[in-house]
């Protein structure tokens, strides 16, 4: 599950590395980012008609815009493509379901659940547990009760399935 978060993550958080347009750049800083330019650059790009239909069947959610992907982009995707035919029932469906949504979203509504996942990801464990708790009880509320929440809170949300 966290493998996937991550890819997805990966997918639309991690920024495009772009030298400053300053006087005095830090020429350290800018080798770095040569470097990993290269590596992004070095991952072999494929475009949809060029995967099989094994890929196309997992990452179909994500068809009409995967030729506008980047190429390390694609290649978490296709890693996760790669171990969908390893995975029990239950998580193939949670992983289709997540792309599903992810596919759905707003670009409003994609920063806003990287942000939540980068705020997530930098609590101690103790907090996660709790927020988790918190969520297992928000969703045995009934539907009316959840919806009357959303619409008091004025906030756009997306919510995942969490086990």
């Amino acid at each position: 599950m966290k493998k996937f978060w991550l890819a997805l993550n990966f997918l639309f958080v991690v920024p495009v590395f772009v030298a400053p347009v300053q006087a005095e750049i830090n020429q350290e800083k800018l080798a770095d980012a040569d470097v990993v330019q290269v590596a992004l650059n070095d991952v072999p790009t494929k475009k949809w008609v060029d995967l099989t239909e094994q890929q196309q069947g997992v990452l179909s959610p994500l068809a009409s815009e995967w030729d506008a992907l980047r190429p390390w982009q694609r290649a978490k995707m296709l890693d996760i493509a790669k171990d969908y035919p390893k995975m029990g029932a239950k998580k193939q469906k949670r992983v289709k379901n997540r792309l599903n949504s992810w596919s759905r979203m707003t670009p409003y509504e994609r920063e806003n659940a990287r942000k939540r996942f980068r705020h997530f990801d930098s609590l101690s464990p103790e907090k996660k547990q709790e927020l988790r708790n918190k969520w297992a009880k928000y969703q045995k509320l009934p539907e009316a009760e959840r919806e009357k929440r959303r619409k008091e809170s004025g906030e756009v949300y997306y919510e995942p399935e969490l086990e």
